[in-house]
């Protein structure tokens, strides 16, 4: 397993090993060391690659994920996993702002808590955490799953597509066009799902409430000209 001090090595190389991994190289799992809140460590990986981060990172790291999977044994700062394609990212810690942004696929979890605008313009990803999240949260979500074992800030779902949103705990205030609706079967499986993937096990499912969309803003409706 190659490991990478970054107290001593810059981060290029890192980042360059993990683009050409199919350059004559069999090394498929990576080890981070002193990374020191280095900013955007592990980005832009394209294949199927683990990579083990021993503490914290700054901003987007595993940005542009496409098929890898990185954990961080630490805390994110901002844009964790933003525009994630695929694969799996999971933060011990917590995670600041706009964790997930415009993430198309994958699996990001985060452990601890997570700052405002998580999920921002969110596309498919599927997001898990264990804690709370801040105020504006996945705003413009467009689809994918967020789902929150704690609490939520203000204004959750604000101009909301038809991303699903599950939480646990209280929500602060719902953003314009977000509703709680019914939590049917194929919710709760699905639920179960994900909360199984993320490795948490001591909350229900049947313990969460559904919000969503009420699709009233993102087709034009004279009657609603005032709320745009």
């Amino acid at each position: 397993m190659p490991v990478f001090d970054l107290s001593q090595t810059p981060l290029r190389e890192l980042n360059s090993a993990l683009h050409n991994l199919g350059t004559g190289t069999n090394d498929t799992e990576f080890e981070v060391v002193n990374p020191r809140g280095s900013h955007s460590v592990a980005v832009g990986i394209d294949a199927p690659v683990t990579v083990e981060v021993k503490g914290s990172v700054g901003y987007y790291c595993a940005g542009m994920n496409d098929g890898g999977t990185v954990t961080v044994h630490g805390s994110a700062g901002p844009g964790v996993a933003e525009n994630m394609m695929s694969g799996t990212v999971v933060i011990k810690g917590d995670a600041s702002q706009y964790a997930g942004a415009t993430g198309r696929g994958g699996l990001l979890v985060i452990k601890g808590n997570a700052a405002s605008r998580c999920g921002i313009s969110m596309k498919g990803i599927d997001i898990v955490v264990k804690g709370s999240i801040g105020h504006m949260s996945a705003f413009m979500g467009q689809s994918g799953h967020l789902v929150v074992c704690g609490d939520a800030g203000e204004a959750l779902g604000d101009s909301l597509y038809e991303a699903k949103l599950f939480v646990r705990g209280t929500v602060k205030s719902l953003g314009a066009d977000c509703i709680e609706k019914q939590m049917k079967p194929k919710h709760l499986a699905k639920l179960a799902e994900l909360l199984e993937q993320a490795g948490i096990t001591d909350v229900k499912p049947e313990e969460f409430k559904r919000y969503g969309s009420a699709r009233k803003l993102y087709n034009f409706n004279i009657d609603n000209a005032d709320a745009y």
